[in-house]
């Protein structure tokens, strides 16, 4: 769906436009003004300060500097980061730093933002609160949220969910019970450990 791989078969649409057939060109064109990425790990430029983060994907776009700096800034404080837009990356936390990756994501007007374990890199009470924040800047901006991940919080707040298991989607629900997951959410027993040979049974 990101354009990077072309699908074996079938057809894929996006926003009513199938792009199986595109171009290398037309599939760059579609990504810049259609589809927001937001990365496990940020992918944060860090020679560039939090609004020049954002304000990048604009101007690559073709938008004039001063209302690319303007959308660039009000993105930013959208997401509660109305203070740190002369910031660096490593000047900022981990979850300050998904924010401005999800700022990026959105400053160009997208129909969908794909998300790959956007709280994978950071603790529960920061990824919630990211994972918040991606929705609600999403919601504003009528885009469209596709997360790929292992957190139940994450799940927990979508309203489809999707399980895939060994690349074959295997169940849809819609609106799950919160009780239901919550039981797939328990993590394994770990195996004992291996005995080994020279050890009496």
């Amino acid at each position: 769906m990101g354009t990077l791989d072309k699908p074996s078969a079938g057809t894929v649409t996006i926003d009513g436009e199938d792009i199986t057939g595109m171009k290398d060109s037309q599939l760059t064109r579609l990504r810049r003004h259609k589809i927001g990425f937001v990365f496990q790990f940020h992918n944060l430029i860090p020679v560039l300060t939090a609004l020049e983060n954002v304000e990048l994907p604009l101007l690559t776009a073709g938008m004039k500097p001063r209302p690319a700096k303007e959308r660039a800034a009000l993105m930013l404080e959208r997401v509660g980061l109305k203070e740190r837009l002369t910031h660096l990356p490593d000047e900022m936390s981990g979850g300050e730093q998904q924010r401005v990756a999800i700022a990026r994501a959105l400053a160009n007007h997208p129909k969908i933002i794909l998300a790959d374990e956007p709280t994978g890199d950071l603790d529960t009470k920061t990824g919630s609160e990211v994972v918040q924040i991606m929705y609600e800047s999403a919601k504003k901006e009528n885009a469209s949220v596709l997360v790929v991940t292992h957190d139940p919080v994450v799940a927990d707040r979508a309203e489809k969910l999707f399980e895939m298991r060994d690349g074959i989607i295997t169940k849809g629900t819609q609106q799950r019970p919160r009780e239901a997951f919550r039981l797939r959410a328990i993590e394994p027993v770990p195996p004992e450990p291996a005995r080994s040979l020279s050890q009496p049974n």
